[in-house]
């Protein structure tokens, strides 16, 4: 009997997901920061019974170990090579500030410091077309010299042709450099900061990558696993080790990807493919958009200090979360976040030694949740969370239970925000989508949010809390081909195009593991003439005249739906051709939970809640409600790794997959 599994590692506890034969187990191990691999096997150790390591078929994972490395800034020591006259183009930069008004704001730090940049004689034109050879006896010079772990290659025009920048990587294997990152291999599209800083981090990041999962390849080696390892990329699919190691850059989104993914697999299989999703954790809140099924890939993301261009899962993120801190601003308003209690200590209500009111001990405090019911004994720690916003309330001159309500009320206002933005400001309308809510806090924040935003339905996961790790388990194999050919509309070859987008259909399939249908996904970058941006249009299977007038009638209404208009009579041009290749995957068989009993009999307690008022209302074993269930609010339903709020006005339906679907009440 296989099994499949899916692991995802986060900042406070790494997510173990297994399903074999239709069951599906659950395990939270501590995350050992210092050793991510650690935390694996930990876990792996501790479901062996369930999940013999022999058993494991299918084996994806999900990491933060790019994103880390950004963040702290632990790169590699890496060097740059570049057109002669251009080395500063990395630092240079945009004149984008992160505060217009700010006069002496600074930019980040270089991925690699200027006395490892090099310029290097040759050049490419805008077509091309060689304007001065590549001077190979200088690079020779040059591979000599560099004392460097990795090499990022950018020169000009490399994504029209390639053949300078592999020449140099040549040259500089010759000399012994084995991590060499080219930006006709990472980002082969226009924007020169945008592909050379991609690159750069590309080749920062491989060191610290392919070390990672080396050792964690030597753990799983270890316990017994066989399965070939593959892991979560940013753009909302799985890769296998390799394309990890090579194109580390690709996994900078790999946890809030996959949360996105398993959310539009649980939402698909009831029939929504419109979605907007809410992964709300401890620290922050991930917010997202799935159309037609597919989460939103944006080139628009910001990593840290950095813009980073490649293909990623469009995830907003706030710093709203369970553990954000309430405090009161130089004017009196009360503000929540991005300050975080934290794992350590954490809020109060845990015990843990927290004295700052948190988002979840507001909770606490107006009755939502019971700390006890999942950490166990935590001593006096309820009553410190009231004294606490006993504290709070005297500042503000109101009640502890007021305090608490409107801390609730700042942070969803923080939420419902973050979600027009990836709504209502990409031209979508929130009411014609449902909202997916995960994440350990995000169930107990969703029905009010929604009803701010105006989206009707709510949908809680079974595994809310570990759908990271599950969307592991449900996501195909993709492979992202891109080329810039900047080219006036009119002046297409529908021929030359074609055979362009056949050859990436061609070397897609190739990296597709023999025995998973391939399936290909066309698209054409398009902008009106003189644009600086453009958007992304799905393209015919076919490309010839025809085709090319669908794809243009397609622009200009995804650009009206954008910004509001559309310039039907302006001229157009081809910026970027790209392909997505999937290796369709075929979701496990998940068993549905008990269909026994009744709503009755997985009533825990009854407590006062305070919603609009006090209100008695029941409590709920979530995996003691049989499927089919229906209730009207309010009530509380607390399950293993989350607990879901249900509001007077809000009603509750248990749907055959254990997934809670709420209708949203005014």
């Amino acid at each position: 009997m296989e099994t499949r599994l899916g692991v995802d590692i986060g900042g406070t506890f790494t997510d173990l997901v297994t399903i074999a034969d239709g069951s599906v187990r659950v395990e939270k191990v501590a995350s050992t920061p210092d050793a991510p691999e650690r935390a694996v096997a930990n876990g792996l150790e501790t479901i062996a019974d369930a999940a013999p390591p022999a058993d494991i078929g299918f084996f994806a994972h999900g990491t933060t170990v790019a994103t880390n490395a950004v963040l702290e800034g632990e790169f590699a020591e890496t060097a740059l090579v570049t057109n002669e006259g251009f080395r500063d183009a990395l630092e240079i930069g945009r004149q984008n500030r992160p505060d217009i008004y700010d006069l002496h704001g600074t930019k980040p730090d270089s991925v690699v410091p200027r006395h490892r940049r090099y310029g290097i004689p040759g050049r490419l034109d805008a077509r091309g077309e060689e304007l001065e050879a590549l001077d190979e006896d200088a690079v020779r010079e040059l591979a000599a010299d560099i004392d460097a772990d990795s090499v990022a290659v950018s020169l000009l025009f490399a994504f029209e042709n390639s053949t300078h920048e592999e020449r140099v990587a040549d040259i500089l294997r010759e000399a012994g450099v084995e991590s060499v990152s080219l930006s006709s291999t990472v980002l082969p599209e226009i924007r020169e900061y945008e592909r050379t800083l991609a690159t750069s981090l590309n080749a920062a990041l491989r060191p610290v990558m392919d070390r990672y999962l080396g050792r964690l390849e030597s753990e799983l080696d270890d316990l017994g696993v066989t399965a070939p390892l593959r892991v979560m990329g940013s753009s909302g699919g799985i890769v296998d080790g390799e394309t990890a190691r090579t194109r580390p850059v690709e996994t900078l989104l790999s946890g809030p990807a996959a949360g996105v993914r398993g959310a539009a697999h649980v939402a698909g299989r009831l029939g929504h493919e419109n979605l907007l999703t809410m992964d709300m954790g401890g620290t922050s809140c991930d917010v997202s958009l799935v159309e037609g099924g597919d989460p939103v890939v944006t080139r628009d993301v910001e990593v840290g200090p950095y813009p980073v261009a490649v293909p990623m899962v469009d995830v907003h993120t706030v710093g709203s979360g369970g553990g954000s801190l309430a405090w009161l601003d130089e004017g009196g308003a009360l503000r929540v976040g991005p300050n975080s209690a934290g794992a350590d200590p954490g809020p109060v209500c845990y015990g843990r030694g927290g004295t700052d009111p948190t988002v979840t001990d507001a909770h606490c405090v107006l009755g939502r949740i019971d700390p006890g019911a999942f950490l166990g004994d935590v001593g006096g720690a309820v009553a410190a969370a009231d004294s606490a916003f006993e504290r709070l309330g005297d500042r503000l001159g109101v009640g502890r239970r007021e305090a608490a309500a409107g801390v609730i009320e700042v942070a969803n206002a923080n939420l419902a925000r973050a979600l027009r933005v990836v709504s209502v400001e990409r031209g979508y309308d929130p009411r014609e989508f449902a909202l997916v809510a995960f994440g350990g806090a995000g169930p107990l924040h969703a029905t009010a949010v929604a009803a701010d935003v105006g989206v009707p339905e709510v949908l809680v996961p079974r595994a809310a809390g570990v759908l990271s790790a599950l969307g592991l388990l449900v996501s195909d194999l993709t492979y992202d081909d891109s080329a810039t050919r900047i080219r006036p509309w009119d002046d297409l070859d529908a021929e030359t195009l074609e055979s362009t987008l056949r050859e990436f259909e061609r070397v897609g399939t190739e990296r597709v593991p023999d025995g998973l249908p391939v399936e290909h996904e066309r698209y054409l970058d398009v902008r009106y003439v003189g644009q600086s941006f453009d958007l992304r249009v799905p393209a015919p299977d076919d490309i010839d005249a025809a085709a090319l007038d669908t794809v243009a009638a397609r622009f200009h209404e995804r650009h009206e739906a954008r910004y509001g208009h559309a310039a039907r009579g302006e001229p157009l041009e081809l910026v970027t051709v790209r392909v997505r290749t999937r290796g369709v995957v075929d979701p496990p068989d998940i068993d549905p939970p008990t269909d026994a009993g009744t709503a009755d009999d997985a009533v825990r307690e009854t407590r006062t809640v305070r919603f609009d008022g006090d209100r008695e209302t029941p409590v709920y074993d979530r995996g003691e409600l049989p499927t089919e269930t229906e209730l009207e609010g309010p009530a509380i339903v607390e399950g293993a790794e989350s607990t879901v709020a249900v509001r007077p006005a809000d009603s509750l339906t248990v749907e055959r997959d254990g997934t809670l679907r709420l209708e949203v009440g005014r």
